[in-house]
C-alpha cells in the first residue's frame, strides 16, 4: 500500500480487472430491474439537458461526474442491504455539488484540448469528419490518418481520464478538495495499471467485439434492413445490462482501491462523514 494522507491506495494484481467486473455483474444480477431503471432515467435526464439551447451540449459533460455520484451512492446502498432508487441518482446535487462541477468541467476541457490536438495528427481530417464538414468513406479511411489521429486524441485524453476515475468518489466518500481528488485517482489509477488494462481490454471486448461478431452473424443470416432489426432487438438489453455493469464497476474498483479490507455488510462504516445516502 502506498499512502496520500490519511487515505491507503492498494495495489492488485492484473487478475482483479476482470474481478471487478465479474463482482459487479453480480450485483447487477441481485437488482437487475431497478439498476436498469436508474440508467434509464440518467439517460432520459443527459437528453434533456442536451436539448438546452446553448448550453445544453457543454453541460452534459460538466454534470457527468455529478450524476456518478448516484450509480456510486446506489451501489454503496446495495452492499448494505439496500437496493439502487431513482432519487441516487441526483445524490450528487447534495453531496458536495461545488466541489464535483470542477471536475465536469475539467473533463469538458481536457476532452475538447484531446479533440483538438488530433490536427497535429491528421491536418485537422477528424475535426472536419466530426463538425460534419466532410463524410467518412473508404478513402478516409484508407490512408490510416484518421485512425491514427484517434489513437492519438484517446492518448493525450488518457491522463485527465485517469484522473477523473475515482475523482468523484473520492469528493463524496472523503470530502476531498477537486485538486487532491484528482491527484489521488491518478496515483491510484497509475498504481493500479495493470487490472485498469485487464478491465479496458474485457470492456472493449464485450462493447466492441461482441456486438460487432452479433452484427455480422445477423448479417450472414437475414437480409439488410432484417439483419440490422434482429441486431438492433438482440444487441439494445445487451448493452444497457453492459452499461450498467460498468457504472457498477466504478464503485467495485473504488471500493477495492481506496477501502481494502472493508466489510461490505450494513454495518460497515465506511467514510461515515460524507455518507452519501
Amino acid at each position: 500500500m502506498s499512502k496520500g494522507h490519511d487515505i491507503l491506495i492498494t495495489r492488485y494484481p492484473a487478475a482483479r480487472g476482470a474481478a471487478w467486473l465479474r463482482e459487479a455483474y453480480a450485483m447487477l444480477s441481485a437488482a437487475r430491474l431497478p439498476w436498469i431503471l436508474l440508467l434509464l432515467l440518467y439517460y432520459l435526464v443527459m437528453s434533456l439537458v442536451d436539448f438546452v439551447p446553448f448550453i445544453g451540449q457543454l453541460a452534459v459533460p460538466v454534470l457527468k461526474p455529478v450524476f456518478a455520484v448516484g450509480f456510486l451512492a446506489a451501489a454503496w446502498a446495495q452492499e448494505r442491504g439496500g437496493r439502487p432508487e431513482p432519487r441516487q441518482l441526483f445524490q450528487g446535487f447534495r453531496s458536495n455539488l461545488w466541489a464535483l462541477l470542477p471536475l465536469g468541467v475539467l473533463l469538458l476541457a481536457g476532452i475538447t484540448v484531446s479533440v483538438l490536438a488530433t490536427a497535429l495528427v491528421d491536418d485537422g481530417k477528424l475535426l472536419e469528419l466530426l463538425s460534419g464538414k466532410a463524410k467518412l468513406d473508404e478513402e478516409s479511411l484508407a490512408g490510416g490518418a484518421v485512425q491514427r489521429a484517434m489513437l492519438f486524441g484517446a492518448a493525450c485524453a488518457l491522463p485527465v481520464l485517469l484522473a477523473l476515475w475515482y475523482a468523484p468518489a473520492l469528493v463524496v466518500f472523503h470530502e476531498c478538495s477537486p485538486g487532491r481528488a484528482l491527484s489521488l485517482s491518478f496515483r491510484g489509477a497509475l498504481a493500479n495499471w495493470r487490472p485498469l488494462a485487464v478491465y479496458g481490454v474485457m470492456a472493449a471486448f464485450y462493447g466492441v467485439v461482441v456486438p460487432g461478431l452479433v452484427t455480422a452473424i445477423a448479417r450472414l443470416l437475414l437480409p439488410g434492413t432484417a439483419a440490422l432489426f434482429m441486431a438492433v432487438i438482440v444487441l439494445t438489453p445487451y448493452l444497457f445490462l453492459l452499461v450498467a455493469t460498468l457504472h457498477i464497476s466504478d464503485y467495485v474498483s473504488y471500493r477495492d482501491i481506496f477501502h481494502a479490507g472493508e466489510t461490505a455488510s450494513p454495518e460497515a462504516d465506511v467514510a461515515r462523514p460524507a455518507d452519501p445516502t
